[in-house]
């Protein structure tokens, strides 16, 4: 039998390690787990050649939100590395000028001093309605915004700013690939998914229902029961 395939995790913004840190635990124990670094790079092709240089030849590949994006990258960059492909709260399209405009206001606040402003008015999108005042979540998104910090999310929010639209490149993605999202998502939309799912050849969707943007940490035994049993087919 041969060994477990490696699995590459990408985070989305403003979030770390600890964003995964459920399916890490579950598991570390039976094949080797890689967080990509998204802290350093003002490009997501620079995320996605990053997070390529750091993997092993080969690997499956589950990407949260912005990770999503970096994902589409690294399909383009290398397909021929990437044995599966979990999508998790992402999208394909660019932003369009209202989503840019209003990226460029939170630039324009934290570099005038106000980033702890910007990552407090995030925890509504980021949490489920029925999860937004849970003090462990709350508690774990402002943690994560801390680590990251505000000089990481500017090169973040740069980077997803300038992401080419990956629509196009979607009906080039022939490895077996998982959608799965929450449907309290307040970032990401059903509209979006299926479009994901009729993009990607033979990509299977699941929904977990009443569950937000984070769906690693609202639901942690769903979604890595989920992505083990995807994990478990190779």
């Amino acid at each position: 039998m041969s060994d477990p395939l490696p699995v590459v995790l990408a985070c989305g913004q403003l979030l770390t390690r600890e964003v995964w840190a459920p399916q890490i635990a579950a598991w570390s124990a039976e094949r080797e787990v890689i967080v990509a670094d998204h802290t350093q790079d003002e490009t997501i092709a620079g995320m996605a050649q990053r997070l390529l240089d750091a993997a092993p030849p080969r690997f499956a590949l589950a990407a949260h939100a912005m990770g999503g994006f970096t994902a589409f990258e690294v399909m383009r960059q290398a397909p021929e590395r990437v044995a599966r492909l979990a999508l998790l709260a992402t999208l394909a399209p660019a932003d369009g000028p209202a989503q840019t405009a209003r990226r460029q206001g939170y630039i324009d606040l934290v570099e005038a001093g106000h980033f702890q402003q910007v990552a407090q008015e995030r925890i509504p999108m980021l949490l489920s309605p029925a999860r937004s005042e849970d003090p462990a979540l709350v508690d774990a998104v402002r943690r994560m915004a801390a680590e990251t910090g505000a000089e990481t999310f500017l090169r973040q929010q740069r980077a997803i700013m300038s992401r080419a639209d990956s629509r196009p490149s979607l009906e080039q993605i022939r490895v077996p690939t998982l959608i799965l999202w929450g449907d309290a998502d307040g970032i990401t939309t059903r509209a979006h998914q299926d479009e994901l799912a009729a993009g990607i050849p033979n990509a299977r969707f699941d929904v977990l229902p009443g569950i937000g943007h984070l769906l690693t940490l609202e639901a942690p035994k769903a979604v890595s029961d989920t992505i083990a049993l995807w994990l478990a087919e190779a």
